[in-house]
């Protein structure tokens, strides 16, 4: 009986050893990772922003070119009108009563009527087709400017990143190869407490006769129970694995 009671004491003391050095090593990479600060995030909404933009603009760049194409076939529409009316007036010479040469001269005056309404179409469209070149010149203007603090933005991102890029992997995989060693319900806990901590901590030690984590006072009773790790415990007020204090075994 003692001998599979020291068994059980020395497993549940291995787990919440482990636990604590994998909480150790999260930590350390959170740490890393706060260096970074905002800067991904910075660099991604940029990244974003800069799509949008070249979407933007290539759709005024369409609309462009459309107008455009619409004032080049209104110029030739107008001189479709001009020569048919040049015909008209011809025909007319050769008509051989009145009804043909007002049937014609209707033909002339519609002609010049659609000549009168391509002008003005014209204009309208070279308004347009100038506001058009303001709008994309400003988003050029816009573009490029984004395009240049992606750069520095990511200038700055890089040399933070190949600073510690080293140290993260090392982490990270000492991270996986620890989880290996801790059942998956545990684990699972651990994770959670993690995801539900604005500081990352799930496992915390007990420091002074307080939770490390959120500072509540702890029972003396219940301080001497974590000390001899015979079972894992968590803290009353926020949930988290309490270990003892490093320094006071």
């Amino acid at each position: 009986m003692a001998a599979t009671a020291s068994k059980k004491e020395v497993t549940i003391a291995s787990k919440l050893d482990t636990l604590f050095e994998l909480q150790k090593i999260d930590s350390e990479i959170d740490r890393i990772r706060t260096i970074r600060g905002e800067l991904p995030l910075e660099v991604q909404d940029l990244e974003d922003e800069i799509g949008g933009l070249e979407t933007r603009l290539a759709k005024l760049n369409d609309e462009l070119k459309n107008l455009e194409t619409e004032m080049v076939d209104r110029k030739q529409e107008s001189k479709d009108s001009e020569a048919a009316i040049i015909k008209y007036k011809e025909r007319q010479d050769n008509v051989r009563n009145n009804r043909e040469f007002e049937s014609l001269a209707k033909e002339i005056e519609f002609q010049e009527l659609e000549i009168k309404l391509h002008e003005k179409k014209g204009k309208e469209g070279k308004i347009k087709i100038e506001g058009k070149k303001e709008i994309i010149t400003e988003a050029e203007e816009r573009l490029a400017e984004k395009k240049s603090d992606l750069a520095l933005k990511q200038a700055e991102l890089d040399a933070i990143v190949s600073e510690t890029q080293k140290d993260e992997d090392r982490l990270t995989k000492a991270s996986t190869d620890a989880k290996k060693n801790i059942e998956e319900r545990l684990l699972a806990a651990y994770s959670r407490l993690r995801l539900n901590s604005k500081n990352g901590l799930a496992v915390v030690e007990v420091v002074r006769g307080a939770c490390g984590g959120c500072f509540n006072k702890i029972p003396p009773q219940r301080q001497l129970d974590i000390v001899t790790k015979k079972k894992i415990l968590v803290c009353e007020h926020c949930g988290r694995i309490l270990t003892p204090f490093s320094g006071e075994e």
